[in-house]
C-alpha cells in the first residue's frame, strides 16, 4: 500500500549511488539533487566516501534511519538490503529500479515474491522492481531523462512501463503539459496501476489534488478495483485518460458463435473503460493531447467555432471534428454580419471564421469576445494562429493567454509555428498554458472525450428478473449448448420477449404446431450450431405442402435431430451477444443482425451488469444507428425496449457466470416491440 513515506519522505537513501551518470544509481541521485530535495539524503557505495558531493557509506549497516530507499544494485543483493533496511533502519518505502526479477525467469520471480512479502509483512510500500522510479512534489526519484516539469495541479501519471513513461513525457512536455506525480510500477510486485488509482482515490483532496489522471497499462490484473476507483475519482471531479497496450491476440481462438469470434480481451477493456468513464487513447500523442484538453474548461456541448488566419488547417480540423460526430455550425444572420464587420475585406464569418493573414490582435480580440459572449449555440472555440510575418506573435500569444483565462467557453490554442516562433511559444507556455500544434490530433482528442460517457451507476436492474429461476435452470443444465426449451425458460426468467416456437420431431408434431401457430412460419434445424451454413433455415413458409417438404429435407441433414417451428415475424434484424472474459466478467455486444454482425462486425460493447444509460449509449455507438432510428421511409425500432432487453440480459449474465457464449441473432425489432427469434447459449460449469 502506498504510504506517506513514499510520497513525502523526510530522508532518502540511494543504495548503489554512483558518480557515473550513465548508471541508474548515478542518474537517479543526480535527479534527486537537481530536483531540490530538502530532506536528508544518503548514499551507499562500497568504493567511495563521497558521491556527487554527498557523504557515501561503504556499508548499509552504517546508514542512518531513512524513510525511503531507492535500490539500484544487482537483483541478488536486494533481498539482504531490504532486510537490513526494514529491521534496522525503519524504512517503510522502497523503490527497486533494478532488473533481473520476474521478467528474467522463475528464479527472479521467486526472489521478487520474497522481497514483496517481506515488505508487505512489515507494513511497507514497494514500487517495482524493474521500474524507472517515482516523482512527487518532494523528490525526483527517477533515473531517466527528461524529468517532467512539476506542478501540483498538473497530471498524476501511472505507467506499467518505464520506457513508455519517458516517451510520453517527450510527447507531453513540448505541449506545455506539467505533472503533479509520476509512478512507474514496473513488475508491480506489490503496487500496480490499480493500487495507485486506489491511493489517488483515498487521498483525494478537492482543494489540493490534481484532477487529471493519466494511465499507461499493459495488463489489468484487477478490473473491478480499477473500475471502482476510476469511477469514484471521476465522480469527485477528476478526468482520466488511459492507454491499454497489448490489444491484439497472436492467434485467433476457435469460436462457435458470432460473439465468440468478435468479443476479446480488448472488447472487455473497451467496455471497462466506458463503464468507468475513462477516455481511451490509442497512442502517446493522443494521450498527451487529451490531457492537454483536460487542462481547459470542460466542453459542455459539441458545437465548435474555428477562428483562424489560415484556411487549410481550419478545413482539416472541420473534417476531423465532423467525422467524429461533432458540429461546426454555420454562423448566419446578424451574428454573421457583426463578425464580418470586425474583420478585413476578404475575411469569412461562416465558420470556420477565416480572418485571413492580415488579421490584427485587436480584430482577434473582438471576434473571440463576440463568439464567447454573444453566440450561445457555440460551446467551445479553437484559435489557429501561426507566424505570418505580418504581426508580432508575442502580442498575439499574450492576448490568447488573457482570453483563455477570461472566456466562459473553453478556447483551444492551435499554434503550429513551433520552430519559427519557438521563443514566443516558450513565452506562452511559461504562462501555464498548453499548445496544440496539430489541429487534426486535437480534433480527434476532442472526439474521444466527447464520446466517452460518464461513469455508470453501480446498481443492478432486478425489476421482474427471476434470479432464483435463472439459477434453477443453470444448475440443472449440462455443459454445452442449451436446448431450445431451456433457452425459452431462461430468457423468460429474465422477462425477455421470445418468439412463439416449438420443437417437432415427426410430421404429426410438425403439423400440430403449425395449426396452433398459424402461417407464415420459419423452420430451423435443431442440432447444428450454424444453421444457415448447412441449409437449415427456411423462412416465410405459407403452406402445409411447403412445410412438409422442408421438414423432409432438413431431417436428412447430418446432425439434425428435430426442427424448430417459429412464428414468422417481420421488422429490423438486431443482434445481442455476450462472452465471458476471465477477471472481467461478461462482455455484452449489440448491433444490427444479419450481414452487419456477420461481415461488417458493426457492434458496440459493454460490461455486465449494464445500466439503461449504458445500453442506450451502446445502441447509439454503432455505425448503423441511423437504421435503428429509421431511414428512407422505413420505420425505426423501439430503442427503449432494445435497451431494456440489453439491460435484462446483462442482469441474467451477472447471476449466471456459467454462460460462456451467447448469441441472440436475430431479434426482430419494430416501433412497437423487440422479440428474440433465434438464440444460442453455451454453458461451461468447470471453468
Amino acid at each position: 500500500m502506498i504510504n506517506e513515506k513514499l510520497i513525502n519522505p523526510g530522508s532518502i537513501v540511494v543504495v548503489g549511488g554512483s558518480d557515473d551518470l550513465f548508471k541508474p544509481g548515478g542518474k537517479v541521485l543526480k535527479n534527486i539533487l537537481e530536483g531540490g530535495f530538502s530532506g536528508k539524503l544518503y548514499v551507499v557505495n562500497p568504493n567511495n566516501d563521497i558521491i556527487q558531493g554527498i557523504k557515501s557509506y561503504r556499508n548499509l549497516n552504517d546508514v542512518p534511519q531513512a524513510d525511503l530507499a531507492i535500490l539500484a544494485i544487482s537483483a541478488r543483493l536486494c533481498l539482504s538490503s531490504v532486510e537490513v533496511l526494514l529491521r534496522e533502519k525503519g524504512t517503510k518505502a522502497f523503490i527497486i529500479i533494478s532488473a533481473g526479477f520476474s521478467e528474467a525467469g522463475e528464479e527472479g520471480k521467486k526472489l521478487e515474491s520474497e522481497i514483496s512479502a517481506m515488505i508487505t509483512g512489515a507494513g511497507g510500500c514497494l514500487i517495482g522492481p524493474n521500474c524507472i522510479g517515482v516523482v512527487t512534489q518532494t523528490y525526483q526519484g527517477v533515473f531517466t531523462s527528461p524529468v517532467p516539469k512539476l506542478d501540483p495541479m498538473g497530471c498524476d501519471f501511472v505507467s506499467g512501463s518505464g520506457a513508455t513513461a519517458v516517451f510520453i513525457f517527450e510527447s507531453a512536455m513540448p505541449k506545455g503539459l506539467k505533472f503533479a506525480s509520476v509512478f512507474s510500477v514496473g513488475n508491480s510486485a506489490q503496487t500496480g496501476v490499480e493500487e495507485v488509482l486506489e491511493y489517488w482515490d483515498s487521498s483525494f483532496n478537492p482543494d489540493t489534488s490534481s484532477r487529471i489522471k493519466l494511465i499507461y497499462v499493459e495488463s489489468i490484473r484487477e478490473p473491478d478495483k480499477l473500475l471502482h476507483h476510476a469511477s469514484s475519482l471521476i465522480r469527485k471531479g477528476c478526468r482520466i485518460a488511459a492507454i491499454k497496450a497489448g490489444t491484439t491476440e497472436a492467434g485467433s481462438r476457435a469460436a462457435s458463435s458470432h460473439t465468440g469470434a468478435m468479443a476479446s480481451s480488448d472488447s472487455a477493456v473497451e467496455a471497462l473503460f466506458r463503464k468507468a468513464g475513462i477516455v481511451r487513447c490509442s497512442g502517446r500523442e493522443e494521450l498527451a493531447t487529451v490531457a492537454s484538453v483536460f487542462m481547459h474548461k470542460p466542453l459542455k456541448g459539441k458545437n465548435i467555432a474555428i477562428i483562424t488566419h489560415a484556411g487549410g488547417p481550419a478545413v482539416m480540423l472541420t473534417d476531423a471534428l465532423s467525422a467524429g460526430g461533432m458540429n461546426i455550425p454555420g454562423i448566419t444572420g446578424i451574428h454573421h454580419d457583426n463578425l464580418l464587420a470586425m474583420m478585413n475585406p476578404g475575411a469569412s464569418a461562416d465558420n470556420p471564421i477565416d480572418m485571413i493573414a492580415t488579421a490584427t490582435k485587436e480584430q482577434l480580440d473582438k471576434v473571440i469576445e463576440y463568439v464567447d459572449k454573444k453566440i450561445p449555440t457555440i460551446d467551445g472555440m479553437t484559435v489557429i494562429f501561426g507566424s505570418n510575418g505580418l504581426v508580432d506573435i508575442t502580442e498575439i500569444y499574450d492576448h490568447l493567454h488573457n482570453k483563455i483565462n477570461e472566456c466562459d467557453k473553453p478556447l483551444y490554442p492551435i499554434l503550429p509555428s513551433i520552430t519559427s516562433s519557438s521563443q514566443e511559444l516558450a513565452y506562452f507556455l511559461d504562462k501555464g498554458h498548453v499548445n496544440f500544434p496539430d489541429e487534426v490530433v486535437l480534433g480527434r482528442a476532442l472526439i474521444r472525450i466527447f464520446n466517452t460517457p460518464l461513469p455508470a451507476d453501480e446498481k443492478i436492474h432486478l425489476d421482474k428478473v427471476d434470479v432464483p429461476g435463472i439459477r434453477r435452470i443453470i444448475d440443472n443444465a449440462n455443459d454445452g449448448y442449451l436446448e431450445p426449451a431451456a433457452i425459452q425458460q431462461l430468457l423468460g426468467a429474465a422477462n425477455i420477449p421470445v418468439v412463439k416456437e416449438a420443437v417437432a420431431r415427426t410430421k404429426k408434431e410438425l403439423l400440430g404446431v403449425a395449426r396452433k401457430t398459424g402461417y407464415p412460419l420459419a423452420l430451423k434445424v435443431v442440432g447444428p450450431v450454424h444453421k444457415s451454413d448447412v441449409g437449415g433455415v427456411t423462412l416465410n413458409i405459407k403452406s402445409e405442402k411447403h412445410l412438409e417438404a422442408e421438414f423432409s429435407r432438413m431431417m436428412k441433414i447430418k446432425g439434425v435431430k428435430a426442427v424448430l417451428v417459429q412464428q414468422m415475424l417481420s421488422g429490423t434484424e438486431l443482434f445481442i451477444g455476450a462472452k465471458y472474459e476471465p477477471r472481467f466478467g461478461h462482455v455484452v455486444l449489440c448491433g444490427l443482425g444479419g450481414i452487419f454482425v456477420e461481415v461488417l462486425k458493426d457492434v458496440s460493447s459493454g460490461l455486465a451488469p449494464l445500466t439503461f444509460r449504458e445500453a442506450e449509449s451502446m445502441i447509439r455507438s454503432i455505425k448503423s444507428y441511423k437504421i435503428i432510428k429509421g431511414t428512407r421511409g422505413k420505420p425505426g425500432i423501439n430503442e427503449q425496449k432494445f435497451a431494456e432487453i440489453i439491460v435484462r440480459l446483462s442482469t441474467l449474465l451477472r447471476f449466471a457466470t456459467e454462460i460462456k457464449e451467447m448469441d441472440l441473432n436475430p431479434l426482430i425489432g419494430s416501433p412497437d416491440s423487440i422479440t428474440v427469434v433465434d438464440a444460442r447459449i453455451r454453458i461451461e460449469k468447470n471453468k
